[in-house]
């Protein structure tokens, strides 16, 4: 039959040898059988499909680990370099992967999966892709190997989880790949975004990107199955007022700052709203009495989801205050000494001064320190060619008022001799 290309029969054949192995319960034999019939000579692609499809329903059968690992790999062996059991061999590595992480072998089943480019798979379902890549990441994370993780995670455009699932799927075109449904233990493309920001979470976490962490709550913040219950979307609106407050000032964090303000959901916890309003608000914010109130809040974070904000959280979180009242006391002068604007601050003048060399460095700042006088400047030096173009704006805009006041007076005055001669 097989020479003969009767995929029919040919595949009834092949699939009807397997199962008398498997009825015999005789594993050996059923393992020496599936290598020996897809080695046959011109054996067709369909049989061989038949063939590893009825053979991993036999997977979760197997009496012990040691055989259920050998048919495993037998099967894989089998899959290997055939495009047409590609997703078969994805969905074996990724339940040996499983088996090894079991065991404890984290660095073989993140080595296991790596072997496996699910993004070429054409005829794999997108929500299936999404969640090998996703066991991809976390096992990178697992084994602390963070640059692989970020390049994995890469592979996953954020835009395909705002998707609507629910526009009714196109019909194939002749030629094209016919995509196959995903399997029942896949979770849904909402899931899936939550699992997703929940790992980069993670990986922004090792390198304390909080600017990055609060978008990815943000994210999670967005879901509809979160935003429906207060318990849920509370404790994540918490860790994005913390991580906001946490991140560099620059545009990005000040419109997410500005964005979370107008949360009307933000009302249910007052004293995270006063906080956002504090760092917004130009004024200079003492830490001790910031953080006498806010201290237990930071640490009930640790019972909450998502864990504590970090080892240097609390640091980070002081270091933010004294950035944000630099920028105030900067806005309100143009020079201050520096034993003034160390009280304001509360800090040593040494410190105070480390303090805003670093803003200076960073470019969140413009100064200069004039160390003998010790006086602050914090004026952009100007040269000449701007200071002249500066004056000859001033001069066209108090000329172009000139002209309008003139304007109006002759405009007046017009009327005004209208009426006296009528």
């Amino acid at each position: 039959m097989r020479l003969a290309e009767n995929v029919a029969g040919t595949r009834k054949a092949a699939t009807e040898i397997l199962q008398l192995c498997f009825e015999a319960k005789d594993w050996k034999l059923l393992n020496e059988q599936i290598l020996n019939l897809s080695k046959k000579r011109g054996q067709l692609k369909q049989a061989v499909q038949s063939m590893v499809q009825q053979a991993m329903q036999y997977i979760d059968q197997t009496p012990d680990i040691e055989t259920k690992i050998e048919l495993i790999k037998t099967l894989n062996n089998v899959s290997a370099g055939k495009i047409y059991v590609e997703i078969e061999r994805a969905r074996l590595t990724r339940r040996l992967a499983k088996i090894k992480e079991e065991q404890g072998q984290i660095a073989e089943a993140a080595d296991l999966m790596q072997e496996v480019a699910v993004e070429t798979f054409g005829a794999m379902a997108k929500t299936e892709k999404i969640a090998f890549i996703l066991e991809q990441v976390r096992l990178c994370l697992d084994r602390q190997d963070y640059v692989r993780a970020q390049i994995l995670s890469r592979k996953i455009n954020p835009r395909v989880f705002d998707a609507d699932t629910k526009k009714d799927k196109k019909k194939p075109k002749e030629g094209e790949n016919i995509v196959e449904e995903a399997p029942a233990d896949i979770p849904s493309l909402l899931e899936l975004k939550r699992i997703y920001y929940e790992l980069m979470i993670r990986y922004y976490s090792h390198n304390n990107e909080y600017l990055e962490i609060c978008r990815s709550y943000k994210a999670i913040y967005d879901i509809p199955s979160v935003k429906e219950t207060p318990e849920q979307w509370i404790p994540v609106l918490r860790k994005i007022c913390w991580f906001l407050v946490l991140a560099p000032h620059d545009p990005m964090q000040s419109s997410l700052l500005n964005a979370t303000l107008e949360d009307k959901n933000l009302s249910e916890i007052p004293d995270f709203k006063m906080l956002l309003k504090q760092v917004v608000t130009m004024e200079v914010i003492q830490w001790t009495a910031l953080w006498n109130k806010y201290k237990d809040e930071f640490e009930k974070e640790k019972s909450l989801i998502g864990g504590s904000l970090g080892d240097k959280a609390g640091e980070d979180l002081k270091l933010r205050i004294i950035e944000h009242n630099i920028l105030v006391v900067s806005k309100y002068y143009s020079r201050i000494t520096l034993r003034r604007l160390a009280e304001l601050l509360c800090l040593s003048i040494e410190e105070a001064e480390k303090y805003l060399s670093e803003m200076v460095v960073s470019k969140a700042l413009i100064a200069k320190i004039d160390r003998p006088s010790g006086v602050v400047c914090f004026q952009i030096a100007k040269d000449s060619n701007e200071i002249l173009n500066s004056w000859a704006v001033n001069l066209e805009k108090l000329l172009d008022l000139v002209e309008k006041s003139c304007h109006q007076i002759h405009k007046e005055t017009m009327v005004h001799k209208a009426v006296l001669r009528s």
